[in-house]
């Protein structure tokens, strides 16, 4: 996808060790003035493994500090454009696995749950400091606990959302349905749009296939910014259009069955099918072979 070195750098990933646990864009946000400017990095971890300090109990912390700080290192971030603030370990306890169950940023806007970090007020004045730094003004959105619980917030996943620029500068908030279906949350988004802040309306989406598999709106939240000589180095056939649509659709009804069993994993055709469609894919978005690609 990013096959020109001249334009894009493609970092090794860490080493798979507890102490470097790390699951990427689910616990960063970029905050910036503009898409095309400078920002601030955020990274949100859920415990160190050689500074100790609080812990969850109930859940482990899937992300360390030592972890966001080996990445800022690899992209040769400025410490003056990077925050690294903790998760609140009850709050990870209470089912929020990855920041992006509490919190969510576009811009210059942070719309999070009021326990979502340790030290939030000191966390948000950290990143309004740097951000004013880069010619923006952070604007935080802190929905309150008596509005929304933490537990609402995880079986909602209102922060598991995405936030768009629209092109008046406003945002829009993508949601999935539970959002609705829960009244607290409902209520809440109701009050926010009539607010007239930062965020101007709410957009819903039946998502429950991919969230009975745990995953939002905030699962395709991985956001690259690209100019336009970076945009004309980008392999072409990921954009999704019409044509590679109707492809990919051919694509799934020629390889893979319509309904899988226990007798189906115990098949071993099945692993066949699988890296058959596979290798196929990898040709049809000319991405190379797809066993590197699993590598």
């Amino acid at each position: 996808m990013f096959a020109s070195d001249q334009h894009f750098a493609i970092h090794p990933a860490l080493p798979g060790t507890p102490a470097l646990g790390d699951e990427g864009a689910a616990n960063h946000t970029r905050f910036c003035a503009d898409y095309r400017q400078h920002g601030v990095e955020f990274f949100v971890y859920g415990r160190s493994e050689y500074h100790g300090g609080d812990a969850p109990k109930r859940y482990p912390a899937r992300q360390t500090l030592e972890a966001s700080r080996a990445i800022a290192r690899a992209h040769g971030l400025a410490d003056d454009a990077t925050v690294f603030a903790q998760q609140r370990p009850e709050t990870i306890d209470a089912g929020v696995f990855h920041n992006d169950v509490i919190a969510v940023g576009n811009g210059d806007v942070l719309f999070c749950h009021e326990q979502a970090f340790v030290d939030q007020p000191a966390v948000c004045d950290v990143l309004r400091g740097k951000l004013a730094q880069r010619g923006g003004e952070l604007r935080v959105i802190e929905v309150p606990a008596h509005d929304v619980s933490v537990n609402d917030a995880v079986s909602s996943y209102l922060f598991n959302s995405q936030l768009l620029t629209r092109g008046d500068g406003r945002q829009l908030l993508v949601v999935p349905r539970e959002c609705r279906e829960n009244a607290k949350v409902a209520r809440y988004l109701d009050t926010l749009i009539a607010s007239g802040g930062s965020i101007a309306d709410v957009l819903v989406f039946d998502l429950r296939e991919s969230m009975k598999n745990g995953g939002g709106p905030a699962c395709l939240r991985l956001r690259v910014v690209l100019n336009e000589a970076e945009l004309a180095q980008v392999t072409p056939s990921v954009w999704l259009d019409e044509r590679l649509h109707a492809q990919l659709v051919a694509w799934v009804g020629r390889h893979y069955r319509d309904r899988l069993g226990a007798d189906d994993l115990a098949d071993p055709q099945l692993l066949n099918e699988c890296r058959t469609a596979l290798d196929e894919l990898s040709t049809l978005l000319k991405l190379g072979s797809v066993y590197d690609f699993q590598r």
